[in-house]
């Protein structure tokens, strides 16, 4: 087993750790064993506005999930689910919106945002979250809300971002939870 060095800028973050080459697997060390800073927040004022526009953005999906990216009260990108449309199962509310910002902008001008989304993020989407640097998340419809309709992984995304010691995420959960889930068909 041969160690080495590396240093990774990830989102302007450094993160300095050894890499264990073991035939053809890659491991990064751990950058720290602290764990990320997540803060669960009550709904700010303008919360139900901007959801309101993920919900619209939700409705034109294949599956009922939107999000809308927001800084200092500009929507920046949406997204809503297009798994079936583009034969992508990555093709989630919160990816479209950060792969929307992203064709034109640099990302890490999302740095500091937020995302509104429809339904609580799910671990793929709430990893992409926190490497594009989003410093806050509002969500509809909780992971065990959704549970209830359709399969889902059973992970919060609090336990996500707990688990990213380079992120400072606020979480915010149950803005028009109601709507969210009233657009899925019974």
């Amino acid at each position: 087993m041969v160690q080495r060095s590396c240093s990774c800028n990830v989102n302007r973050r450094f993160v300095t750790g050894s890499l264990l080459f073991s035939g053809l697997s890659t491991f990064p060390a751990p950058a720290t064993k602290a764990w990320a800073r997540v803060t669960h927040a009550t709904a700010r004022a303008d919360d139900e506005r901007f959801m309101r526009l993920a919900l619209a953005e939700a409705a034109l999906g294949d599956f009922p999930f939107g999000a809308i990216i927001e800084q200092s009260g500009r929507v920046l990108a949406k997204g809503h689910n297009s798994g079936k449309t583009a034969n992508d199962p990555t093709a989630h509310g919160e990816i479209m919106a950060i792969r929307d910002f992203v064709a034109e902008h640099p990302a890490n001008e999302l740095e500091g945002a937020t995302i509104y989304t429809t339904g609580e993020p799910c671990p793929m989407c709430m990893a992409a979250i926190i490497w594009t640097g989003l410093s806050r998340v509002v969500f509809a419809a909780s992971i065990e809300e959704l549970s209830t309709l359709l399969g889902q992984i059973m992970i919060k995304s609090d336990a996500i971002a707990a688990a990213a010691p380079f992120a400072q995420v606020e979480i915010t959960g149950g803005v028009l939870s109601r709507e969210a889930l009233a657009l899925f068909p019974r």
